[in-house]
């Protein structure tokens, strides 16, 4: 991964040999979240009318893995500073594989929200944990590249999961249907990285025996170095921290981000075999646009980000020139090739916003404040992923159009785009650790 803030032989070291030896795995590990996590927007190509779902049926069953998502989400975060983040991450991942592969074997609506519920239930606290984790390893001024390296994770399981979703859909093994065996074959892989995650992942530098001793010192003095510079402004309790003032305007904000993005996300297959009337494998591939889009993105704007040490404005122009596309995808949706285009400026801006938002907490919050703030934002953030497909659930069933939920998803990102105005961290950055 390209560094550039200047720093010492060791510094260079130290910071390459870190990024070489974790980023390419949680890489991986994030990728396999996502699959997971989306794979029902796929599978609802198919299990609809094998169970006699409506559309209310599958956006309350896709929204409802964010509930189960937010009971544990602090919780989790807290775990993963004061015990063990890489310990946490491995069960996380196991709990979540095993119930993935249970989705194979609904036949009912209750079964449905239920599996889903305990789906996002074993997921809770994965990503604040990785946050948490990277918090660990990486400065302040290189967060925002390497929270982009690893966000990129998520437009590549759509790049990579959609065609391979398409592929499963036309499986026919033992008497069950394709969308039965993306449930399987996707939840096998989190079991097996959760295994491996326990062996390969270090918590701390001081433990990395993987590190020369000289870059051991490099990264814990600079980090120790940033953690005292924050505790000599203010330190923060946990509940100071959920008092915040710009906590609550990041955790709001977020909120609103996600109910468009999930709720464009799950809804987007169904969206475009309804509008174009392709086969399911190209309609998966067509649905994999924006994510190939915001792969390029986000990683232009979490680089240029760390570049101006700015993150507000970064974040809040990125989201609304997502619900801009939006917008647009609504008002031209008779035309096709136009619509997708749209939406594949709807995912540009929806990536790029990520880099830029996640550093903001660790600006001012450190150890348990920054971690419990983490898991304050992403769970109540991500209950805009129950909202978003189940209000576009309810619209289209109402309205039998998916123009007024669309809509709906446009004012979210807009309403998010200016809460990020209003937040004050993130207009000036501390100077560099020397």
């Amino acid at each position: 991964m390209a560094v550039e803030t200047p720093a010492t032989d060791v510094g260079q070291r130290a910071r390459r040999h870190i990024a070489r030896r974790l980023m390419p795995y949680l890489f991986v590990l994030y990728v396999i979240n996502f699959l997971d996590r989306m794979n029902v927007g796929a599978a609802a190509l198919q299990m609809p009318k094998d169970l006699g779902f409506d559309d209310r049926v599958v956006g309350l069953g896709a929204g409802i893995f964010f509930l189960g998502y937010f009971v544990l989400e602090i919780p989790g975060a807290l775990i993963a500073e004061r015990w063990s983040a890489r310990r946490w991450i491995a069960r996380i991942m196991i709990s979540w594989g095993i119930a993935t592969v249970l989705m194979s074997f609904i036949h009912t609506a209750h079964g449905f929200y239920t599996v889903r519920f305990f789906v996002g239930a074993a997921e809770a606290g994965f990503f604040p944990a990785v946050v948490v984790y990277l918090t660990h390893w990486f400065r302040y001024e290189d967060r925002a590249k390497v929270i982009a390296f690893f966000y990129a994770a998520y437009p590549v399981s759509f790049i990579i999961g959609s065609p391979l979703a398409g592929w499963m859909l036309g499986l026919s093994w033992l008497g069950m249907r394709g969308w039965r065996w993306l449930f399987i074959l996707e939840g096998i892989p989190a079991i097996v990285f959760g295994i491996v995650t326990i062996f390969y992942l270090t918590d701390w530098p001081t433990q990395a025996k993987w590190l020369a001793p000289d870059e051991r010192e490099w990264i814990t003095e600079e980090l120790l170095k940033e953690k005292q510079a924050k505790q000599e402004v203010r330190k923060f309790s946990v509940w100071e921290a959920f008092r915040h003032r710009d906590v609550m305007l990041l955790t709001v904000a977020y909120f609103f981000a996600l109910t468009g993005g999930y709720g464009i996300s799950f809804w987007l297959p169904t969206i475009l075999k309804r509008l174009s009337g392709l086969t399911d494998f190209k309609v998966t591939l067509l649905a994999g646009l924006p994510y190939l889009a915001g792969l390029l993105s986000q990683q232009i704007n979490g680089w240029h980000s760390d570049r101006t040490r700015e993150r507000r404005w970064h974040a809040s122009i990125a989201i609304f020139c997502c619900g801009a596309a939006l917008l647009l995808a609504v008002l031209f949706r008779a035309n096709v090739a136009l619509s997708v285009t749209m939406f594949t400026f709807v995912g540009m801006g929806y990536f790029a916003f990520h880099p830029a938002f996640w550093p903001i907490p660790t600006q001012f919050l450190s150890e348990s404040a920054a971690a419990a703030s983490f898991g304050l934002i992403n769970s109540v953030g991500n209950l805009g992923g129950f909202v978003g497909p189940m209000m576009m659930g309810l619209l289209v069933t109402r309205t039998h159009s998916f123009a007024a939920g669309m809509l709906y998803l446009v004012g979210s990102l807009f309403l998010s785009s200016i809460l990020m105005l209003f937040i004050r961290q993130g207009r000036e950055s501390p100077a560099a650790p020397v």
